[in-house]
């Protein structure tokens, strides 16, 4: 049996990775610190289904806590390093503590994967390490990356550190870089979750811009496709990879298919474009065709009618995410 360490398994993301590593076999064990960015019953009910699973086990640490994860016991096939201080805006009101927790607790990761003598470590990257590039779609071959907030930045000194542990110490390091991903689970700060919710109890949506600001949506089960591809993946010791649609959608458009799957009308509130957004985000996913054999399956109107569905289903009200 392989034996998986997940950082921030019982996120959003982190929980559909967990689902997918227990029904193949795998034993998983996660860390997670249930930081209070969003409601922690958020992610209690996200792993409500593992709790009881003869191969899970969970550990409420932090992973800026160096001790802490030291402590965590076992022999890893992975590590799955999913763990994060999320968001762009937030992060520019708070760069600090995102450099703590996306830089060094990445760091702590490694050098547990290190000391541990783990052979496969796959990274959570993020598109916003492209920025403001005008090259699009955007691809893995384009090095010149232009960040554009404290997030991305912390995002790609993860990649960096990624290089360094796999060029010295043999560490087989996979970088994923995600597309904007939506579906079931979403943390409840989210442009899809928040409209949604606000719609349902008829708030005002804000829009930010005139609508025209474009993003590649992945269903997360697609990016689920994607991690386990690149937790078998073998054919070099470093990788950065495009996970994303390869399908880009309008604010405008995004609103409208909301709408439909809902059945109700979207009140808007025009509000200023908002610093650190990027006019769109495009994956060129020739790369991830081409070594994971990558494909995305989950159409964006069908994801968004999945979505609903699993929200309809939540207890009321979602708590916001704080700012």
């Amino acid at each position: 049996m392989r034996r998986a360490l997940v950082t921030g398994g019982a996120g959003f993301i982190g929980s559909h990775v967990v689902d997918a590593l227990l029904s193949n076999g795998w034993h998983v064990d996660v860390i997670d610190s249930f930081d209070p960015f969003y409601d922690p019953a958020i992610k209690h009910r996200n792993i409500a289904a593992h709790r009881d699973h003869p191969h899970y086990t969970l550990y409420s640490v932090d992973i800026r806590d160096q001790q802490a994860i030291r402590a965590v016991p076992g022999d890893f096939d992975a590590v799955v390093h999913l763990a994060a201080r999320a968001g762009v805006r937030p992060s520019i009101a708070d760069p600090t503590t995102y450099q703590d927790v996306n830089v060094d607790g990445t760091q702590n990761l490694l050098e547990f994967a290190r000391q541990r003598q783990v052979p496969q470590f796959v990274f959570a990257s993020s598109s916003s390490v492209y920025g403001v590039n005008p090259r699009v779609p955007w691809s893995e071959e384009d090095h010149v990356l232009a960040p554009i907030s404290p997030y991305a930045s912390t995002k790609v000194s993860g990649e960096l550190l990624g290089h360094v542990y796999s060029h010295l110490y043999g560490l087989r390091f996979v970088a994923l870089r995600f597309f904007t991903v939506y579906g079931e689970r979403q943390r409840p700060d989210l442009a899809i979750h928040k409209f949604a919710q606000q719609m349902r109890y008829g708030q005002p949506i804000p829009v930010f811009g005139d609508g025209s600001t474009r993003r590649d949506y992945t269903h997360v089960s697609d990016i689920v496709r994607g991690i386990l591809a690149a937790l078998d993946y073998s054919g070099s010791p470093y990788e950065v990879i495009n996970l994303g649609n390869s399908q880009t959608v309008s604010l405008t458009e995004m609103i409208s298919t909301l709408e439909d799957v809902l059945g109700i009308p979207a009140r808007r509130e025009l509000l200023p474009p908002q610093p650190g957004d990027v006019p769109q985000t495009w994956a060129h996913l020739g790369k991830a065709n081409r070594l994971l054999a990558f494909r995305p399956q989950v159409e964006f109107h069908d994801g968004c009618a999945a979505f609903v569905g699993w929200l309809r289903q939540q207890p009321q009200p979602v708590v916001q995410a704080k700012r």
